[in-house]
């Protein structure tokens, strides 16, 4: 399957917020020659703002303005020197003020991104360790990232599973002094929190934990002097936690703000802390404006500013209750998130708000899972109940609409956030006047149908699948059982517009990642066989390469057809709960395939590049090599033709049993060697179905010694439509390079291929420039990936990062 390349990754962001963009919902511009904080204007429309982070609307404070200003006049717009040398006039007062709010220790940061870069790598040590949550926020990765060039080892849970955090710190204990878990107090998509008791509990449970809580969206609206939720919960900061706020929010100002009990901390920070060292300090315009907010933090008027967006949220929540709406988390948080599902029904809804008069966020990948994209709604003190009410009013209208109009249903929604089946008073199934019919077994499909389809691919024929299903069920090992599902969708007229398979089993995660991190699983997997493995519904199978979906683009309803297909599967999930669903093996170039899948939920991924050979308009081997380029009939010369007299070709119908032992030996060489491709081993009964089919046969390699050495063998089907499909191969690789044995056996495979008198070779993937050699003409290869969350993606991730 698929890798995830750093840059396919980055790509399939930027692809995937190009269509937000396009859609209207992102990379909007405010206008206007004013802003109340209350409305918004965009594209000349007045919408009522609910998208604010400033939640206490400190911001629009005539006193933050006029300390920003009067600190301008005094002192300029900027104060243009690291604060190593010389701190401008206001900042002792600032600092003097936060020290106060907190009752701790602080250093004030420019902001926190650059807060976190300066105080992780100065806090940890060499023999710490640390264990992030998978949802702490994205400063907080980055800065934790370069701590792996320190052998920093680095362990990350899913969202706040303590479960998980306690068998990490039981990992780590033997080996770290410290051990650091970074969260977020106030989690800035969903709005929920951090367990900040049951982690306490768990602090005085092992003495090396330590507690790194990132806060920034908990600050002001909350706890003693507004010093945020984490201190609403803790009141006394203890001596194993650090915490950050911000001044860029809730407080209004600008900067950052680090707290902690330990004095030594502290001075260790102020004094050198990378990025706080060399970096110009804040402006005096928001220090100044900080200065004031600051004051009405440490004034009883917070506590009023607080109550008032307390009985907002509390009318938001109250009116939303009555309503069947998809609120993913119920919480006092200032912060709501209204369940969308597909990013295309999340980006109608917004642009139906917005000609409603309302702004609000968008929550889209990767900021969560492609599946959960929804609406993110914040409430200020600036919203007034009228348009509170008008909001939710205008959802209640509207979300039906949407869904209508995307193609999707409530039940669909509340499946992808894994709520159940319920309120589904909001939407109806979808209609389709197309035919889907299910199958459980390939005999129970007309042969023709198949093979004229999907079927006319690799070793996936009618009579390959039938096979394919007997060899994987009833095996001993769970990885070598799958279950298979077809589907064939049909219009009125009895025409195929498509056609398909998908099979459900275990795969191994690192199937989705480079190379470096298969090699440090796999050490690990010799002790623990199912580590960082999970359940996946595949289009195809673990074992297939090749076309899996046939699918008629030139039928004006093929969009209709695969979003019929996407429901079923639906279906199958709610039944299986597979941590992935893949589709795979699609042509990069489709764009019309990629703009759709993007928009239904599905994460685009390079997979290894392709191969097929159809150039057979040659009779013999000069004729061959002449169809292949320069540099390629110098290769051919060089490192095929130039051993013929070494090596011995044969080919065979069957195996003795020592050659198909010593065969499969060879195959498990390519298979160690080969984690580019990584997968589990493929079962031994596999080779010996091959053995006993007559659409299967063997390319033999042996050395031309006394001992006839096996050296290299390819296992081919012989597919009904005339396609010839290497599927596997094994080689010895004490003698792979010396003779250049898969170039042998990609060039035999030609050969073979062309005596036979088919049509294509299906050279599947992986080896594009060996294969591009031998004159194969080379295809990139996409999947389309849906998960249940990010974690699986993101913790090995950070295993690319090691």
């Amino acid at each position: 399957m698929a890798k995830i390349k750093h840059n396919n990754f980055l790509d399939t962001v930027v692809s995937v917020m190009t269509n937000a963009k396009d859609s209207g919902a992102i990379h909007l511009y405010a206008e206007g020659d004013s802003f109340n904080g209350r409305q918004i204007q965009i594209k000349g429309k007045r919408l009522y703002h609910f998208g604010t982070t400033g939640y206490l609307g400190l911001e629009q404070d005539k006193r933050l303005k006029e300390g920003a200003i009067n600190a301008i006049k005094a002192y300029g717009t900027e104060f243009p020197l690291s604060k190593s040398y010389i701190s401008h006039p206001l900042y002792s007062e600032l600092e003097s003020l936060m020290t106060d709010i907190y009752g701790h220790p602080i250093v004030i940061t420019k902001n926190s991104t650059l807060g976190h870069m300066g105080v992780i790598p100065s806090v940890v040590d060499d023999n710490d360790g640390v264990i992030l949550d998978h949802q702490v926020h994205w400063s907080v990765q980055s800065a934790v990232n370069p701590l792996k060039l320190r052998s920093v080892p680095v362990e990350m849970i899913r969202h706040n599973n303590l479960e998980m955090l306690e068998s990490k710190i039981k990992k780590l204990q033997s080996k770290c002094r410290k051990i650091w878990y970074m969260a977020d107090g106030m989690y800035s998509m969903f709005g929920d929190y951090a367990p900040i008791e049951e982690l306490m509990m768990l602090c005085k449970k092992y003495p090396q934990l330590h507690i790194y809580f990132d806060d920034v969206h908990g600050m002001s609206w909350k706890g003693k002097h507004g010093s945020g939720y984490v201190m609403s919960i803790l009141k006394e900061l203890p001596e194993k936690v650090i915490l950050f706020g911000t001044m860029s929010k809730t407080f209004g100002a600008s900067g950052a703000v680090m707290v902690c009990s330990d004095k030594k901390i502290q001075q260790r920070v102020k004094n050198f802390g990378g990025p706080l060292t060399f970096s110009v300090q804040l402006e005096p315009a928001a220090v100044g404006a900080a200065i004031a907010s600051a004051k009405i933090h440490l004034s009883d008027e917070i506590y009023k500013m607080q109550e008032e967006l307390a009985g907002r949220i509390s009318y938001f929540n109250k009116y939303l209750q009555q309503t069947n709406l998809p609120l993913i988390v119920e919480n006092d948080s200032p912060v709501f998130y209204i369940g969308a599902g597909m990013p295309e029904t999340g980006f109608n809804l917004v642009n139906r708000l917005i000609k409603n008069g309302y702004y609000v966020n968008i929550g889209f990948f990767p900021a969560v899972p492609a599946k959960n994209t929804g609406l993110r709604i914040t409430i200020s003190r600036h919203n007034q109940k009228e348009e509170i009410k008008g909001l939710i009013d205008s959802l209640v209208e509207e979300f039906p609409k949407a869904l209508k109009e995307t193609k999707t249903n409530l039940e669909r929604v509340n499946f992808a956030f894994g709520r159940g089946s319920k309120n589904l008073s909001l939407s109806k199934p979808n209609q389709s006047s197309l035919s889907l019919d299910t199958y459980n077994s390939i005999v129970e499909i007309d042969p023709i149908l198949w093979n004229s389809t999907v079927g006319g691919n690799s070793f996936y024929d009618w009579n390959g699948l039938k096979s394919l299903e007997n060899i994987l069920t009833d095996q001993n090992s769970p990885e070598h059982n799958n279950q298979f599902y077809y589907y064939i969708i049909r219009d009125e007229n009895q025409n195929c517009i498509l056609a398909t398979f998908l099979s459900f089993g275990i795969w191994k995660e690192d199937m989705l990642a480079p190379k470096s991190v298969s090699v440090a699983i796999e050490k690990i997997r010799e002790t623990k066989p199912y580590y960082h493995t999970s359940t996946c519904l595949s289009l195809g199978s673990m074992i297939s390469e090749g076309d899996h979906l046939y699918l008629d683009q030139n039928s004006p309803r093929w969009k209709e057809a695969l979003n019929l297909l996407l429901e079923e599967i639906e279906k199958l999930e709610k039944r299986l709960q597979p941590q992935y669903l893949i589709l795979r093996d699609f042509d990069v170039g489709n764009e019309a395939i990629k703009s759709f899948l993007q928009n239904k939920g599905y994460v685009q991924v390079a997979m290894p590049e392709s191969a097929v050979y159809t150039e057979f308009n040659w009779g013999y081997q000069k004729e061959y090599v002449n169809t292949l380029s320069k540099r390629s009939r110098k290769h051919f010369r060089n490192d095929i033709e130039a051993f013929k007299d070494k090596l011995e070709i044969k080919i065979k119908d069957n195996l003795s049993q020592s050659e198909l032992e010593k065969s499969f030996k060879l195959y498990i060489a390519v298979k160690d060697n080969n984690l580019g491709l990584n997968t589990f081993t493929y079962p031994f009964s596999l080779f010996q179905h091959m053995n006993s089919s007559s659409q299967w046969e063997f390319i033999l390699i042996n050395l031309n010694d006394t001992h006839r050495t096996l050296v290299g063998v390819m296992f081919c089907y012989k597919n009904s439509e005339k396609i010839y499909t290497p599927a596997v191969v094994g080689m010895d690789y004490k003698f792979s390079r010396e003779y250049n044995i898969y170039r042998q056996l990609l060039y035999q495979t030609i050969l073979r291929a062309q005596q036979l008198g088919f049509i294509r070779i299906d050279f599947g993937l992986t080896a594009g420039f060996e294969k591009r050699k031998v004159g194969a003409k080379i295809i990139d290869k996409c999947a389309y990936i849906q998960t249940r969350d990010n974690f699986a993606l993101e913790a090995l991730d950070w295993l690319r990062k090691d």
